[in-house]
């Protein structure tokens, strides 16, 4: 029988199954975050420069693979507010893909070379984060239902690689956000980042904390005190 009043093996993994399921419910909502933000329109809205005596203005929000342009009805402004918006007035809405995802749509704002790498790089990298998180998800299913515990390292391993592939597709749209205000070439002026792009910062934060929690509960547990080791060995004969 153990001696000193030390747990035994079953008692210290007893908590195991309770922290690997506490961890992948938070996991899930980031991954819907993930979803959330990867199929939505409103990564960033921008707002071009209004010119007196009008009476509607064009802004637009886009996202991962669509472009949405708003003809907005202007209030009554004052004589420094120059920017359209916000995006939430009413007025005509109009969506329409991104032409080098679909190539019979036209979309003036990413006709520039660079805006259509930055667009075609964070759609890629946003589509492995999907791929990470998918994989991850299977991963710890079957290691519910098979007890196969060896399984849930390489799920927080995709999991973690999930969350970096968000944040860095997040970034890669900031940079395409900033390069379009500064470029002469477009009229915008203006930009705002909305809740999609929220969604996609939440889901880094979630996947790859959770993820590497998940690894740290699925390492062995290390002997606290000297004599566990001694316990758990066999007696020799």
């Amino acid at each position: 029988e153990p001696s000193l009043g030390a747990p035994g093996p079953s008692e210290m993994d007893e908590s195991k199954p309770l922290k690997v399921r506490l961890a992948f419910s938070v996991i899930l909502v980031g991954i819907s975050l993930l979803f959330a933000a990867v199929v939505t329109d409103h990564w960033a809205v921008l707002s071009p420069s209004v010119e007196q005596n009008t009476s509607t203005c064009e802004a637009a929000h886009f996202g991962l693979w669509r472009l949405c342009t708003k003809q907005i009805l202007m209030p009554e402004q004052g004589p420094k507010e120059k920017s359209c918006g916000p995006i939430s007035l009413p007025g005509d809405h109009n969506c329409s893909y991104f032409k080098h995802f679909t190539p019979g749509e036209t979309s003036e704002i990413f006709e520039v070379t660079t805006q259509k790498e930055y667009s075609i790089s964070a759609a890629a990298i946003a589509i492995f984060s999907v791929g990470f998180a998918i994989i991850g998800t299977i991963c710890v299913l079957l290691s519910f239902r098979k007890k196969r515990d060896y399984l849930l390292k390489p799920a927080s391993m995709f999991y973690t690689f999930s969350g970096l592939c968000i944040i860095i597709s997040v970034e890669v749209m900031r940079q395409s956000v900033k390069r379009m205000i500064d470029s002469k070439e477009t009229a915008w002026i203006k930009y705002s980042y909305s809740w999609s792009f929220a969604c996609a910062c939440a889901s880094f934060v979630l996947l790859f904390v959770c993820g590497i929690a998940l690894l740290l509960i699925a390492l062995p547990r290390f002997p606290q005190n000297p004599w566990e080791t001694c316990m758990d060995a066999e007696p020799e004969h």
